[in-house]
């Protein structure tokens, strides 16, 4: 999957990853209004209404992307009626031909890991069946738990030629407290970059390994200390746009090929209608006013090159 993540970055021309991380108040009034006079103000309504919103900005940007990422917080905190709208926007996606980064950080010991690896990237044996949950492309990993926490993740990565991108540096402020404590001398977001490249080491694409990385664009300088470190991980980087990093930020992330990295937009994106620069679109284009979102980032991200 790493590879053909790689070969759609370079037909689009855009490291882009579109985060679609519905809040009810971004789903325009026109699309929510009417689930809820069919629905009624319950769960079922709100999440076919997220549903068909992203459906809208899947339309309008599918060409012009490799790749989604959406967050499942956004989708349970409706129950199962968001959950089934979550499940329904990664089939689509997947229809439409666009790679599915599952934003679920998950992990635990190792039989549950193995379980939300089975759930999320893979299969699970119901009789004679093999039956797939979610089916993401890769999934978002927490490695507090060390080794025996990330190893399911990667041994179903194996069987499934599929990929994760694990923890390293996270893009909000506080991401301090634990990750840049020093363990003899280094910070720990470092030990970890080493560990994700061990990791990655024997499970690797034509050029970059099925184990990638989190790191965040708000903090440029620890970015260029972890590409060094993990020359031949890719990075998933959030924490462009609104969370306040630039495209000038990101030049550390990238290899000299170019690639290495896949740049996170979410509220940029998907909420652009709602942003001066695109109030023309008014609120029934909100679709368009992501696409156009989509072509500024991608015209900006590349102006680094």
């Amino acid at each position: 999957m790493i590879n053909r993540l790689i070969e759609k970055i370079e037909k689009t021309q855009a490291p882009i990853v579109v985060g679609l991380d519905p809040m009810i108040g971004y789903v325009p009034a026109f699309i929510l209004d009417k689930e809820i006079k069919e629905k009624g103000e319950t769960p079922e309504a709100a999440g076919e209404a997220i549903w068909k919103y992203n459906k809208g900005i899947i339309d309008a940007v599918y060409e012009l992307i490799p790749a989604v990422k959406p967050q499942i917080a956004m989708y349970e905190q409706f129950g199962i009626p968001g959950l089934i709208a979550f499940k329904k926007t990664i089939d689509y996606c997947k229809q439409k031909g666009l790679i599915v980064i599952d934003d679920a950080k998950r992990s635990d010991i190792g039989s549950s890991s193995a379980a939300y690896a089975n759930g999320h990237l893979g299969s699970v044996q119901i009789g004679n069946t093999k039956c797939y949950g979610f089916d993401a492309d890769f999934l978002t990993v927490n490695p507090y738990l060390g080794t025996d926490g990330v190893q399911p993740f990667i041994d179903t990565c194996k069987e499934e030629k599929k990929g994760i991108f694990v923890l390293v540096k996270t893009s909000n402020p506080s991401s301090g407290e634990f990750q840049d404590r020093e363990i003899d001398g280094r910070p720990l977001y470092e030990i970890v970059g080493e560990h994700v490249a061990k990791w990655g080491g024997d499970c690797m694409g034509d050029s970059y390994s099925y184990v990638g990385a989190v790191v965040g664009a708000t903090y440029p300088e620890m970015g260029k200390i972890l590409r060094k470190i993990m020359p031949k991980t890719y990075f998933l980087v959030p924490g462009y746009g609104a969370q306040g990093g630039t495209a000038k930020d990101l030049k550390p992330y990238f290899n000299e090929d170019g690639l290495g990295a896949i740049v996170n937009s979410s509220r940029g994106i998907i909420c652009a209608y709602k942003q001066e620069a695109y109030a023309h679109f008014g609120e029934e284009g909100y679709a368009e006013a992501s696409r156009q979102a989509v072509l500024d980032m991608k015209q900006d991200i590349n102006s680094i090159f």
